[in-house]
């Protein structure tokens, strides 16, 4: 039988997971996004997110012929990877293209205008949109050496390492 205080707490934590997903892709910013091939090969580059606060949807820029936006036609499921010295991000969700002129003038910065001269209104411009389902994170703070550490002595004691926080979180 469930009880409302429970209910409190999933909701609580639930929140703080997303809260923590959002640091994380805040403190990184560029990730390897993975779609596949219509024969069901993996294809993984690097992409900056486009939006400073994650809000459940990352969004991205690209050029509208780019084989990405024709991968996400056909197969709209994708994972967002982000990796730093002491914390990584797994981020699965659905794909869309979008053709969206007011949208890229909301997400526009400077560093868009090296791949993109013509600013927003660039001819061929696509936005990608990603809606994340779920999460994977783990944080470790104090990064590798803190982890080697941890490794180490758990060796020593017989017991498995603590290398810091590790959760799956629920988006959609």
């Amino acid at each position: 039988m469930s009880h409302p205080e429970d209910e409190e707490v999933d909701v609580a934590d639930e929140r703080s997971g997303v809260q923590k997903v959002a640091e994380i892709i805040e403190d990184i910013k560029t990730c390897m996004l993975t779609t596949s091939t219509d024969d069901g090969r993996l294809v993984s580059r690097p992409m900056a997110v486009q939006q400073v606060r994650f809000d459940g949807d990352l969004w991205f820029a690209t050029d509208g012929d780019a084989s990405k936006v024709e991968q996400i036609r056909h197969g709209a499921h994708v994972n967002a990877a982000f990796a730093s010295r002491d914390a990584w991000l797994s981020l699965a969700g659905t794909a869309e293209v979008v053709h969206d002129a007011a949208k890229a003038e909301e997400l526009w910065n400077t560093a868009l205008d090296a791949w993109f001269p013509d600013g927003p209104r660039t001819p061929g411009l696509a936005l990608i949109k990603v809606h994340a389902q779920s999460a994977e994170y783990w944080d470790t703070p104090g990064g590798v050496v803190t982890s080697l550490i941890a490794l180490a002595t758990s060796k020593v004691k017989g017991q498995r390492p603590d290398v810091g926080e590790n959760e799956t979180v629920e988006l959609a």
